[in-house]
């Protein structure tokens, strides 16, 4: 009897997937995967492809194949590997009973079917014995043998053995995707659209081209700086790999710096891609387009990976998503040399348990990781971060980058788990920080009322002001309405808008006419804007720095004439509560230091705010002691899923169409069967809500969800333009905006 893994259009079986050629197939991918992390797992990540569809061996599966009732299929392997392997067996056992509902815990915790029920169950069905005769394992002891070169830390070991078996876990969900998507594609006769043609070595000789315009030609001694970063950052790139920090003034072209450095360091050291992740959604565009600029005709070599569209795993569990439909709906698995992302897509993907957001993991082994502006990873996650950086750099050679201006203080032992070895690329740091220094922080803080700050921007035809709650930035717009220059820049904006308003303020600037923004902190990180004063609310002090940089950032002016003043308002406005003790630890600093912006001063901010918080703050889930306090057997991956939440003010995004090109975009929607390149596509048109003010939205009837029969609740549009204003964005927290009228169906 022959065995099939899966049918195909053709009713001849003859065309059917041949089980023991699927398992070999995805144990042969695995293998491939799990060798770039250089720790000798090759033979256990080929056990769990081999194994993870042993339950198609029985005649009830072969059943279903021909339209019989659902089996259960994947508990037979997690089994087999168990009872063949011991303990070694659970890095195996958890892949497999996890690779389609995704990894549960071991035991405890609730949630899905725990693995130990899993294993207990004794209503299967029976295997035929022709398996045995089809499948080759390896011997218990060979296979311990090859396990041998994992680096472990006593006092984070299962923390280590639990990112382990995610990494497992990605090798296998992608091998067997890949290859079902294969049988599928070659049983239709179509062609693989899998895979980069891109290489690094063109990349970097493409990016040197882009660089000669700047390096051979330093018209001021801002470039000239520049150019110096940017020499001794790639003089270090044949360091051996590991953890490095990029510090450079904001304004010191570390962007394009770190790019250079990650290209040259993954060449040297046959490293496969490199990975950019980028704090905030709506700076993401910005660095990819930096990128696709420098690289030319090379530019489809970046690939962004946003966290606005995410599809559902219970979704793909639903029969009409089966075969074909559910490999269209897969997550993108990271394939591309230049992978541009967001913290919250990278980090929360480390500590997932869902097969679509594991998929990718993989590709993350062999890799420089550069984080940007580091020091925004959310504090009560920010112990897990630090060690899931330092286990990808111990044990799945990878380079980490922490890439800032304001570099935190998260080494040991100050800081628990800390990094303990870091290397700075600009060692000549003081003197940099010297030169970039061009705007003067007025001391102290000064007390303002409303009236107070439309005064101070009245009387500046060119300033920034920047307010911690964009209601308050609202306000001081609709209070100015009489001044000229006024404009706003909010989240509210999606990402097409904002991009527009920019440009026409940088013509503005640029033409010396009124130019007054109020915004809130999103024009602090990556928003190149130059103005000649800035107006800051209170905040912690490395955002006061991003603040002071989008002041004379091109050094055009005086220091003494480019002012950054820092104020509190009125305590309605006062920053929400989980950045006030930031701006509390901030006013500390300044009032102890008159130079509030240099090394030490950052350093002890810094530390302060992380002694002030505590171990356990830095941890507020518990998800380091949870780790520590299981065992292989009790590992609860979906309690560590469900824990770990990098914002936890849940959003939701919200798709405007903001022009005929987004209008476009949701028509063809209606039209495809795979949404990953318009999904892509319309990132420049999200707004990302609270979930208040979604369901708001929602219960007055003035949200769509589109082709929810394919794509079940991820794209959800707007379907009143009025509720987008040309200067504001979505107005979501004002209810008059919804009128009785309107809302008569």
């Amino acid at each position: 009897m022959k065995f099939y893994a899966h049918t195909s259009k053709d009713t001849d079986e003859d065309s059917w997937h041949l089980l023991v050629d699927h398992l070999n197939s995805t144990g042969n991918l695995a293998s491939e995967f799990s060798a770039h992390f250089g720790s000798g797992v090759e033979l256990l990540a080929r056990q769990a492809g081999v194994l993870h569809d042993l339950g198609k061996y029985s005649s009830e599966f072969q059943d279903r194949l021909r339209g019989g009732t659902r089996v259960t299929h994947s508990t037979h392997g997690a089994k087999e590997a168990i009872e063949r392997y011991g303990d070694l067996g659970y890095f195996i056992a958890y892949a497999i009973a996890g690779h389609h509902a995704g990894l549960a815990n071991g035991s405890g915790y609730g949630g899905r079917r725990a693995l130990d029920e899993r294993l207990k169950d004794t209503d299967l069905p029976q295997l035929s014995p022709v398996w045995k005769d089809e499948i080759r394992l390896a011997d218990k002891n060979v296979l311990a043998q090859s396990c041998s070169k994992i680096k472990l830390a006593h006092e984070r070991k299962t923390f280590q053995l639990a990112f382990l078996i995610r990494m497992l876990f990605s090798c296998l969900v992608d091998a067997d995707r890949l290859d079902t998507e294969k049988f599928f594609e070659q049983s239709e006769g179509k062609i693989s659209q899998r895979g980069s043609p891109y290489r690094l070595l063109d990349l970097q000789k493409k990016l040197n081209a882009h660089l000669q315009n700047f390096t051979n030609n330093p018209t001021t001694e801002l470039n000239i700086w520049r150019n110096k970063i940017l020499a001794v950052a790639r003089s270090r790139a044949a360091d051996e790999r590991g953890m490095f920090s990029l510090t450079v003034p904001t304004g010191g072209g570390k962007t394009l710096t770190s790019l250079a450095f990650a290209l040259d360091h993954a060449i040297k050291h046959n490293l496969r891609r490199i990975i950019y992740v980028i704090p905030y959604t709506n700076i993401i565009e910005q660095t990819a387009q930096v990128f696709r600029q420098a690289l030319g005709e090379y530019k489809e070599a970046v690939l962004e990976h946003h966290s606005g569209f995410v599809v559902d795993d219970k979704a793909l569990q639903k029969d009409h998503y089966q075969g074909q439909e559910k490999l269209k709906l897969a997550m993108e698995n990271w394939d591309s040399p230049i992978v541009v992302t967001t913290a919250v897509q990278f980090f929360e993907s480390l500590f997932s348990s869902r097969t679509s957001t594991c998929r990718k993991l993989h590709n993350i082994a062999s890799s420089v990781i550069v984080l940007d502006e580091v020091q925004t990873t959310p504090l009560h996650v920010l112990r897990p971060c630090v060690v899931a950086m330092q286990e990808l750099a111990l044990n799945y050679r990878s380079s980490i980058v922490l890439c800032t201006a304001t570099q935190p203080a998260l080494h040991a032992p100050k800081f628990k788990d800390g990094f303990e070895q870091v290397r700075e690329l600009i060692p000549e740091r003081e003197a940099m920080f010297k030169f970039f220094e061009r705007v003067k922080i007025r001391k102290g803080i000064a007390e303002w009322s409303d009236a107070d700050i439309s005064r101070q921007i009245k009387k500046r035809e060119q300033v920034l002001c920047i307010v911690n709650n964009r209601i308050h930035a609202r306000m001081l717009v609709d209070s100015l309405s009489d001044c000229k220059g006024i404009r706003l820049l909010t989240t509210m904006m999606c990402a097409k808008h904002r991009r527009k308003v920019l440009a026409e303020i940088r013509t503005d600037l640029e033409a010396q006419r009124p130019c007054r923004l109020i915004a809130t902190s999103l024009v602090e990180a990556g928003v190149d804007i130059d103005f000649p004063a800035v107006l800051r609310a209170e905040a912690g002090l490395d955002s006061i720095a991003q603040a002071a940089g989008r002041c004379n950032r091109e050094g055009k002016r005086k220091r003494e004439d480019s002012e950054v003043i820092v104020f509190k308002p009125e305590d309605k406005w006062k920053a929400p509560l989980e950045l006030r003790q930031f701006a509390q630890v901030a006013r500390g600093i300044m009032r102890r230091n008159s130079d509030v912006l240099n090394l030490a001063s950052i350093e002890n901010y810094f530390t302060e705010l992380y002694w002030q918080k505590g171990d356990a703050e830095l941890d507020s889930k518990g998800i380091m002691r949870t780790l520590q306090e299981s065992g292989l057997p009790e590992l609860p991956f979906e309690k560590i899923d469900r824990d770990f939440e990098m914002i936890e003010n849940l959003q939701r995004p919200i798709i405007i169409a903001y022009d005929e090109q987004a209008d476009e975009l949701l028509r063809k929607l209606e039209h495809v069967e795979y949404c990953g390149g318009l999904a892509r596509a319309l990132q420049p048109y999200l707004v990302q809500v609270p979930n208040y003010a979604f369901n708001k939205l929602s219960d007055a009837g003035v949200l769509a969800i589109v082709a929810q029969e394919k794509f079940a609740e991820q794209f959800i549009h707007l379907q009143r333009d009025d509720l987008y204003h040309k200067d504001y964005g979505l107005d979501c927290d004002n209810p008059d905006l919804i009128a009785a009228e309107n809302l008569v169906t």
